[in-house]
């Protein structure tokens, strides 16, 4: 039976020798070429990536190939590369767009393809379609036309880093001399955030700053119980802040100077804050539907616009396209800027993050406290609960109804963005997402205390069960 290849909000993602087999990694290139090639028949250019997973060198050759043999000229990059990067690279060699080969964030045993379109974004749900289309066409008729371009080599890293430099106020890094921790989780952005600013004069420890194809083990994923090695450097080295990537080097993670974890909605809220107040932009912000409501003050505190979209970066990137805002992120961790690439940036967040310390000359948790202060407090917070098929098909029929209370609170408004999201009275608010992939539920809640989300949290968890 022929696998199914379907590209979700991020591309195709699978185990490497279930369903990430060298037959099904031929099928989803074919697939590509032939979008590309009907899109541009002659003179098209695919930039071809990877991030350091197994085998990922190897799958690279395959995709030049394949490429070449429909006519369309591979443009490989040697080393492993972050996202942003060859997002950029897109953009600037005004390529047709790139695969990319990588699961992100996702365990060592996983690997994908991502998909670029020619503006350096994600490709949209119509162009994934297409490609599902032209792999199923192909699987019937698998005819390749004769002209065989030669493969070229590209190196994304010099024309990126120039672009960080243009971004990012390093000089005032260096001036209020702060002490810096990364940690690439043996990931693409090993060597560039830390050159970066070791070039700028920055003092900067990195661990995990070697190539290992099973990232320590587990996912290579910038989250609060995986920083433990970045929080010892940080101890030893006296640092104020600790800034990481996840294998993609597309999200972000972030620790404090007394080694608290921030998550990325107060990351995303603060830069949204920071930017608007520093490079005085004023032309809105967007946020994902299950992103904190604090971007939601804070837009109505600056004045701004406020755009709500789907989860998937893709929707915010076409924002960002359109210069219509200052910042969008999601909770998920990836955020991008007004004048940048339409993609998600971790290597850009966590420099962005030591420039705010820097010329705020306070750490993140006053900060914060003094967001709270201006707009309100905000506590967030994301679950996820494994259904049975009997709970699931209940439950998935809930998710259709109008309810009007929830254990005593009342429903001021229901959006349908993306799931269900259920906005209370009070200004909090719960929200409910299917897994596209999985028996799972994911639940994001968010109220004005501490003792408020423990108390609807116990609530969001009762409705799906009950």
């Amino acid at each position: 039976m022929t696998t199914q290849i379907k590209f979700g909000t991020s591309g195709w993602r699978a185990v490497v020798a279930e369903e990430f087999t060298f037959t099904n990694v031929r099928r989803a290139v074919t697939g590509i070429a032939r979008c590309v090639a009907s899109q541009k028949p002659s003179g098209a250019r695919v930039i071809v990536g990877r991030d350091p997973r197994f085998l990922g060198e190897t799958f690279c050759s395959m995709a030049a190939e394949i490429l070449s043999a429909y006519g369309i000229t591979p443009m490989v990059i040697a080393e492993a590369a972050p996202t942003p990067a060859i997002s950029y690279a897109v953009i600037q060699e005004r390529a047709d767009g790139a695969i990319n080969f990588t699961a992100s964030h996702n365990p060592p045993e996983y690997n994908g393809i991502k998909f670029s379109t020619p503006d350096g974004a994600p490709a949209l749900p119509d162009v994934t379609k297409k490609i599902e289309v032209e792999i199923a066409a192909a699987d019937a008729n698998a005819k390749k036309p004769a002209r065989v371009p030669a493969p070229q080599s590209l190196d994304p890293r010099g024309m990126y880093l120039s672009r960080l430099r243009e971004i990012v106020d390093l000089t005032a890094i260096q001036k209020a001399a702060l002490r810096i921790v990364f940690d690439p989780f043996w990931g693409a952005a090993r060597g560039y955030p830390d050159s970066l600013l070791r070039d700028a004069g920055v003092s900067v420890s990195t661990v995990h700053d070697y190539r290992d194809v099973l990232f320590g083990g587990h996912a290579p994923e910038p989250d609060d119980h995986l920083l433990e090695d970045a929080k010892q450097k940080m101890r030893e080295t006296k640092a104020q802040i600790a800034i990481a990537t996840d294998g993609d080097a597309d999200r972000f993670g972030i620790v404090d100077e007394d080694g608290t974890f921030f998550q990325p909605n107060y990351i995303i809220a603060l830069l949204c804050d920071y930017l608007v107040e520093s490079r005085g932009w004023k032309n809105g912000v967007a946020k994902s539907v299950a992103t904190t409501n604090l971007i939601n003050a804070l837009a109505k505190h600056h004045r701004i616009g406020l755009h709500e979209t789907p989860v998937g970066f893709k929707y915010i990137g076409e924002l960002i396209k359109q210069d219509k805002v200052v910042i969008g992120g999601e909770e998920s961790a990836g955020l991008s800027i007004r004048h940048h690439i339409p993609e998600k940036d971790g290597i850009l967040a966590g420099l962005l993050c030591c420039e705010m310390v820097a010329r705020r000359g306070k750490p993140l948790g006053q900060q914060l406290q003094e967001l709270f202060v201006k707009v309100g407090s905000f506590y967030p917070q994301r679950e996820n609960f494994r259904l049975t098929p009997e709970v699931l098909g209940k439950f998935t029929g809930k998710l259709q109804t109008e309810p009007r209370e929830f254990f005593g609170l009342k429903v001021s408004e229901i959006v349908r963005t993306d799931g269900m999201k259920l906005v209370f009275a009070d200004g909090s608010w719960v929200c409910y997402r299917l897994s596209g992939t999985e028996p799972v539920v994911r639940v994001y809640s968010e109220a004005t205390s501490q003792a408020g989300l423990e108390k609807l949290s116990a609530a969001a968890k009762k409705w799906i069960f009950e």
